[in-house]
């Protein structure tokens, strides 16, 4: 070797290279000034000869390292664009941009945000993304690893040869980049990571955006833009509306269980479903359900079908078992088009532990707490976010962000927030520590929470955050500012479905002793702006499906369920209804496990689905039952209290239309007739929904006639109807008022005969008379009551046996 060129040499930083240990290797490889030129480093393994190409001269390259290290010294007192001609060992020849000829490209503004958990877009830097540097094409490969002693990304364009292309530490942000010029195609890469120990581990992109087929599991460069919504008019009308005054029927699903498996026709092998596949389906079910909203179980990359996706792997990724990034993206705009939501289930409490995801991501407990205690869900057997870290925060607010930037969804419901606001949630004693005040709130995860929802309030505040929350924590959907709440927009009403399958799974003829199991939510229910929701987690864990958890045989459990699923779309708050328990076609839609679901359980799923259809077409077409469903206003009792027959009355109304509605619901298999109700005003009373009509499978008890309320007061009010109560069965009747009728006095006829003239004191007498019974009778007439009638006739004839008396007088 040159001896000059071996002065020039640091033979300690090119072992470390040669080692894969260097964990800035810009440092050394690529073109450096020095006073005797221009130093040009690289390292590239099973090459035989490597020359430089600069300025339309070749200068060849020594090896100084037979690991694949070559040097060479060439003339110039600044850095000039070059290129590296290589000649491997196999006798292929490629010229290339070297990797190590470029600046940095994440700046100090990105790794401050970073640090504070206030970089809303960081998705945007970390991952791989395609982009031109210097006016080169290639990809950026950026990671966060701070204990690493090196990282590399490899994938099909090295050879998965971690030596390759060895990535820089960026300053002390903990942050690993390398851009690889000429890389502009799909490849599935990973990040080769090496801890302390020697020991090298292979890790999937947390920030990916598309990932292989599980149960392979590498990421996949995939470029986000060009994809031409269509979604324009949604997204306006998005914009302009207030969720919370708007009917909301959301459908829960899973797409693995909605569509199942196909096969393949080339290689004969069970498949997926493409999204767009499965949208179409799924679509027209939804319009034919009369849902508003579809929520999809996790669709983040996952690597078990079992979990049902929430053991999140990959946190970006749209799970490639159906398809593209972009299939997903005309997913969620044929949805769109079709005037249907489309609200994502979201993990920020836990994630998987698969060791090539998230899980000691760099040898250390990077995302996750170190002590267990902190760290692991004891229940869920996953890994706890520590949202200690900016790093952490930054994640996953971007993350939220993300799915609403990039996918235009309309909302998140966040699973299993107690595990974020708890120390001690599902823990036994001895499973968990204190906070630093000694009490059991998790700070940094309500800090979070508190995050989360205000920038997504700040920068979308038409999408809808959803909590999953159990326990009793106030103010989930409280102001954050005002009321110091957490910001949600609505919250599972977790007591509501206790306390309701609680008085369901009794015996008819016991149920009137816990009468307050069924009207207790009413009590709370303004305190938060609650969904009611018959969601797959009640029903899963061996508690039984919806139909099986009713008491008795086969047509009292039917009947049962159908009591539910009515009762819960007339009791305040927007809905949901899990997959399966609206008792969908099963042989219709053929689907892969929804017997695990409940939907072919019973003969009457037909029946059943159609009593939902119907549930669901009121439901949207009647204001009273859904925009008043957060003010005190929208909701009246009738009677509460009629625990001996299990019936409760209640009104349902809308403000801003008039509109009023009543309904009543029976749970128990008895029909009363002749049942008298109390009404809000003189009108007609239209049955316009019955549970227990035929076509829903029942036995045919309505009311087919409309009713007039008559003048007969009952339950505190003046007027009242009879109606027929189906046995186990919720009716609706429609309210209108009846104007009251004004009396009018039809005119006397005159005779054409003249009356002759009677004396003036006879003709004061009488028009005395005449006024105070007219005055009387109007006293009459104004009385709501038979016993004020009856005061009010007192009145007449004391008033006329006083005139009477005055005449005498007088004729004397």
């Amino acid at each position: 070797m040159d001896e000059k060129l071996y002065d020039l040499c640091d033979w300690a930083e090119i072992e470390a290279i040669v080692y894969s240990e260097h964990d800035n290797p810009h440092s050394l490889l690529g073109a450096h000034v020095t006073d005797d030129g221009i130093l040009v480093n690289a390292f590239i393994p099973n090459a035989e000869k490597v020359t430089v190409i600069a300025k339309n001269k070749k200068y060849s390259m020594e090896l100084a390292d037979d690991a694949g290290f070559f040097a060479a010294l060439i003339p110039g007192k600044k850095k000039v664009d070059y290129k590296l001609e290589v000649q491997y060992e196999d006798g292929n020849k490629k010229t290339i941009i070297d990797p190590y000829s470029f600046e940095p490209v994440i700046d100090g503004m990105d790794i401050t945000a970073f640090q504070n958990g206030i970089a809303y877009d960081i998705y945007n830097k970390l991952g791989s993304h395609k982009m031109t540097v210097d006016g080169v094409e290639g990809t950026l490969f950026a990671v966060w690893a701070p204990n690493a002693m090196r990282v590399s990304v490899v994938g099909e364009f090295n050879d998965w040869d971690g030596r390759i292309h060895q990535m820089r530490r960026v300053s002390d942000s903990g942050i690993f980049e390398i851009f690889v010029p000429e890389l502009t195609t799909s490849v599935r890469y990973k990040y080769e990571i090496k801890l302390r120990g020697d020991l090298c581990v292979m890790k999937s992109d947390p920030y990916a955006f598309s990932s292989e087929v599980m149960p392979e599991n590498a990421s996949i460069v995939y470029d986000l833009e060009g994809y031409n919504w269509k979604d324009e008019k949604w997204m306006s009308t998005r914009k302009s509306s207030d969720i919370s005054k708007e009917a909301v029927s959301v459908y829960e699903v899973n797409l693995l269980s909605f569509m199942g498996k196909k096969i393949d026709e080339q290689t004969g092998e069970m498949s997926y479903y493409n999204y767009k596949e499965i949208g179409k389906k799924l679509c027209d079910y939804v319009k034919k359900m009369n849902y508003t909203h579809v929520e999809l179980m996790p669709i983040m990359e996952h690597l078990s079908d079992e979990s049902a996706g929430y053991n999140i792997s990959g946190y970006y990724a749209p799970t490639s078992r159906y398809g593209s990034p972009k299939d997903f993206m005309e997913f969620v705009d044929y949805m769109h088009g079709q005037g249907i939501g489309v609200i994502l289930d979201w993990v920020p409490a836990y994630f998987s532990r698969d060791n090539f995801a998230l899980a000691e991501f760099d040898g250390t407990c990077l995302y996750e707490h170190q002590d267990p205690k902190r760290g692991v869900h004891p229940t869920k057997n996953t890994l706890l976010f520590n949202y200690a870290r900016g790093q952490v925060t930054s994640f996953l607010i971007a993350n939220a962000l993300y799915w609403v930037e990039k996918y235009h969804v309309d909302g998140l419901r966040i699973n299993d927030v107690a595990t974020m606001l708890y120390m001690d949630y599902d823990r036994k004693p001895a499973q968990w520590i204190p906070n630093i005040y000694g009490g059991n709130e998790n700070i940094e995860g309500i800090e979070f929470i508190k995050h989360l929802n205000s920038i997504m309030c700040k920068k979308h505040p038409d999408v809808a955050m959803i909590a999953q929350e159990n326990t009793l924590w106030t103010k989930v959907t409280g102001d954050i500012d005002s009321e110091d709440g957490l910001g949600f927009t609505f919250k599972w009403n977790a007591g509501y479905t206790t306390d309701l399958f609680e008085y369901m799974k009794y015996d008819p003829l016991f149920r009137k002793g816990h009468h307050n199991d069924l009207t207790l939510s009413m009590m709370y229910h303004y305190s938060e702006r609650y969904m009611v929701s018959l969601n797959q987690d009640l029903f899963t864990g061996g508690k039984g499906t919806l139909v099986a958890r009713m008491p008795g045989e086969y047509e009292q459990k039917f009947a049962n369920a159908k009591a539910v699923v009515a009762y819960n779309y007339m009791h305040p708050g927007k809905k949901l209804i899990s997959m399966g328990h609206d008792m969908a076609m099963y042989d219709e839609w053929k689907a892969g496990d929804w017997m695990n679901f409940g939907v072919l359980e019973y003969d009457n799923h037909k029946q059943f689905n159609d009593m939902v259809k119907s549930l669901n077409e009121l439901y949207k077409a009647h204001p009273a039952l859904f925009a008043q469903d957060y003010s005190s206003e929208g909701f009246e009792w009738i009677n509460d209290n009629d625990s001996s027959r299990s019936i409760v009355t209640f009104l349902r109304k809308d403000s801003a239309t008039g509109e009023v509605l009543l309904v009543v619901a029976n749970f128990t298999p008895v029909p009363y007739e002749n049942y008298v109700v109390g009404v809000p005003f003189k009108g007609k009373y239209k049955e316009i929904f019955n549970s227990d009509e035929i076509t829903f499978g029942g036995s045919g008890v309505t009311n087919k006639r409309v009713k007039v309320s008559k003048n007969e007061p009952c339950e505190g009010r003046e007027n009242s109807i009879t109606i027929t109560v189906p046995p186990m069965g919720v009716s609706v009747f429609s309210c209108t008022q009846v104007a009251e009728e004004k009396s009018v006095e039809k005119p006397v006829k005159k005779d054409t005969v003249e009356e002759p003239q009677q004396p003036k004191n006879e003709q004061k007498k009488k028009t005395t008379a005449k006024t105070v019974a007219k005055a009387a009778s109007k006293t009459v007439a104004k009385a709501a009551s038979k016993t004020v009638a009856k005061a009010a006739s007192k009145t007449v004839g004391k008033a006329a046996s006083k005139v009477k008396k005055n005449t005498k007088k007088e004729e004397k």
